[in-house]
């Protein structure tokens, strides 16, 4: 991968006796696993919760990369404080959270050439204590694995409903998976075959980089175990309607790059976003005068219809977690194709669309 970045004064890496005298006990995982280990963290104005994130970091692996996309707060100065290696993006180009990660990929390789899996982690997030050692572990025994994520939790999932919605959506089904989250361990032999990240995908880019990597024969899991606590700091809706809107746009961008048979990556989505988000609309709009307001009540049933159906689907969460989720899955698909619609618009002018951020 060819370097977009500018790196400011190396950091080196703090050694143990520092950081022991700080109270953060450097490499908890194996010995065997933690001269193998790398993390890459990523972020942009994430200084109430950067220190916990490489704290995290620095305790479980010896090279630990910290890439910033020009923040403002005092992120950087937390980050060298801790002594990690850190890149700073040149903010000319377009940014993402793919370009962020493939930066750090790069600079940590730099810096570490012998690292076997390197951990991708937001800025937001903290890393459970014991996740490197079963991550890495599970990589070890099967060579066919490239990627390996856990539960991510919501850190204040009561804080708002919107931080609940992050904490329901994160508890994915245990096994085989077709991709995994920001939070990942992967093998850092399977990443560089591919080239890393696609830097113009803009949301939902560790999608793309599983289906890619499936797509040479490599596999993707999820394990039962404790991965990371994140922090969404969503309180309102605005908030979430923009991530909404970003996922819109990653399932537009996805169908595009990957949307052809077998993969059919994102197709479902898209398609359910335009019937419930615009076309069940426009159609109970267009009729509502013949039907005397008829298809107006008849589509407002239909999506109490679907609100229930999913509510019913995630009952084992309780009540109130299943019917929130049940009226979010709802009312995101009008979202979805607002993003979706921001997608195609930009690819018509031939332009790339802008990251589109919910903090």
């Amino acid at each position: 991968m060819a370097s977009d970045v500018s790196y400011p004064p190396a950091y080196s890496i703090v050694d143990r006796a520092d950081l022991v005298a700080d109270g953060v006990e450097r490499h908890s995982a194996t010995d065997a696993n933690a001269s193998v280990l790398g993390v890459v963290a990523i972020g942009r104005n994430e200084a109430a919760r950067i220190a916990s994130c490489l704290d995290s970091a620095i305790a479980q692996a010896p090279s630990v990369v910290y890439v910033d996309s020009a923040s403002t707060d005092d992120s950087l100065a937390i980050a060298r404080d801790r002594g990690v290696e850190i890149v700073e993006l040149d903010m000319s180009k377009p940014f993402s959270a793919a370009r962020a990660r493939n930066a750090g990929f790069e600079r940590l390789l730099a810096i570490a050439p012998d690292t076997e899996f390197v951990q991708f982690v937001d800025g937001d997030c903290q890393i459970d204590e014991h996740w490197l050692t079963v991550a890495a572990n599970k990589l070890r025994d099967n060579p066919k694995l490239a990627v390996v994520c856990g539960r991510r939790r919501e850190r204040f999932p009561e804080a708002s409903v919107y931080n609940l919605l992050c904490d329901v959506e994160w508890d994915t089904p245990i096994g085989p998976a077709k991709a995994s989250g920001g939070d990942a361990l992967m093998r850092v032999e399977a990443v560089r075959a591919i080239g890393g990240y696609n830097p113009s995908v803009i949301a939902a880019e560790d999608d793309d980089l599983c289906v890619r990597l499936r797509g040479q024969g490599w596999l993707v899991e999820r394990l039962d175990a404790e991965m990371t606590r994140h922090d969404a700091a969503m309180h309102n809706f605005g908030q979430w309607w923009k991530r909404a809107v970003r996922a819109g746009h990653g399932f537009a961008q996805g169908v595009a790059l990957h949307g052809a048979p077998p993969e059919r990556h994102f197709v479902k989505q898209l398609v359910s976003s335009f019937i419930w988000g615009a076309l069940l609309p426009l159609v109970a709009l267009a009729l509502a005068w013949p039907t005397y307001g008829l298809s107006i009540a008849v589509l407002f049933a239909l999506y109490l219809l679907q609100v229930a159906r999913v509510t019913i689907r995630f009952r084992h969460l309780g009540f109130y977690p299943a019917i929130v989720y049940g009226i979010n899955c709802v009312v995101a698909k009008f979202a979805a194709v607002v993003g979706a619609m921001k997608y195609y618009k930009s690819r018509l002018m031939g332009r790339s669309t802008q990251i589109i951020e919910y903090k």
